[in-house]
């Protein structure tokens, strides 16, 4: 039986953002008292699901000290890193100072107050290109760019700090978030857009005039490549989940969480086509550096040791979910 989240106070840094924002969602729904902490470099407003915002950065420790001095947090999420690979190659300072260097003062600002659980939003960009698929979390950490790095620097402070000072963290590895809550109440929206399902789907509302198609002769079945989509609920479930096990007393962990399945560049824009009713017109470029053929998780670790499963783990529900977001946002 889930556990009742009644009484339970959790501060989410990050909680205007696209994962964010449902998880806070689905927190409150499971009863817990939800603080936000958003400097709204990437946030939006109208992704807020609580009425308790704090607007301000996770390295502003003073602004953390007054948070945790006022309140007594049973745990901390954060969802605050910058996410793009391309800039973080042109601008690694700014990756390191934020994902890592801002997130060294606010661990620091939650042990003075003795706060020791963290849920930590990772990526599968630690892994690199994969050995083998699917990948699985024993998979060595081999990062290609400096935000992959970021986040294995994260990850590592966390187990340095857990074994000096008995924090207890869950690190959730990410494959591709996608889908938008049903209600369609909040979604997914970035400035600018890089992931691969809304530019799709905002060439099929008329906001992008082409989706750009970057290589076709990948070792793959039609020559694209292929990714592992995971719905954004289901993440956020792996949330409550994480933050669940860790008041339990489980203990420090690390997860991946995909579908383990992974669809094509051309078997996603197929099925926007046949989800939206619209012509999505594509141009065919050159491989970008740097992108694997096959991306797919194993997520078979979470299944086995909290109970994950994934509500919405076929394509066409991931994308009609987005598409009757994306059919509200302007």
């Amino acid at each position: 039986m889930r556990r009742k989240l009644d009484k339970i106070r959790v501060l989410v840094i990050g909680g205007a953002g696209y994962i964010g924002s449902h998880t806070v969602k689905l927190l409150q729904e499971h009863g817990a008292r939800v603080t936000i902490l958003d400097n709204f470099s990437t946030g939006k407003k109208f992704l807020v699901q609580s009425n308790d915002l704090v607007e301000g950065d996770l390295g502003d420790s003073r602004l953390t000290d007054g948070l945790f001095s006022k309140t007594s947090y049973d745990a901390v999420m954060h969802f605050a890193a910058f996410s793009i690979v391309g800039e973080s190659v042109q601008n690694p300072l700014k990756y390191y100072r934020n994902n890592v260097g801002k997130t060294a003062v606010l661990i620091e600002s939650m042990l003075k107050y003795g706060v020791k659980r963290f849920v930590f939003s990772s990526t599968a960009a630690v892994y690199g290109e994969p050995e083998v698929t699917p990948i699985t979390e024993e998979h060595p950490l081999r990062p290609k760019n400096p935000y992959g790095r970021s986040k294995v620097m994260v990850e590592n402070m966390l187990s340095d700090v857990s074994a000096a000072a008995g924090m207890e963290y869950v690190a959730l590895r990410y494959f591709n978030a996608a889908g938008a809550d049903p209600s369609a109440s909040i979604g997914e929206s970035h400035e600018p857009e890089t992931h691969l399902i809304p530019i799709i789907l905002q060439a099929a509302g008329g906001r992008r005039e082409v989706v750009k198609l970057f290589g076709t002769d990948y070792p793959t079945p039609d020559g694209t490549c292929i990714r592992d989509y995971i719905h954004v609920n289901d993440l956020a479930d792996a949330h409550i989940l994480a933050l669940e096990a860790l008041l339990d007393g489980k203990g420090s962990d690390v997860y991946n969480l995909g579908c383990g399945k992974g669809y094509s560049v051309r078997e996603v824009i197929d099925m926007a086509r046949k989800v939206t009713g619209k012509e999505i017109r594509v141009l065919e470029e050159k491989r970008r550096e740097g992108d694997p053929a096959v991306l797919v998780a194993s997520s078979d670790k979470i299944k086995k040791d909290l109970g994950w499963k994934p509500d919405y783990d076929n394509l066409e529900t991931i994308i009609e979910t987005a598409w009757r977001w994306h059919g509200k946002v302007r």
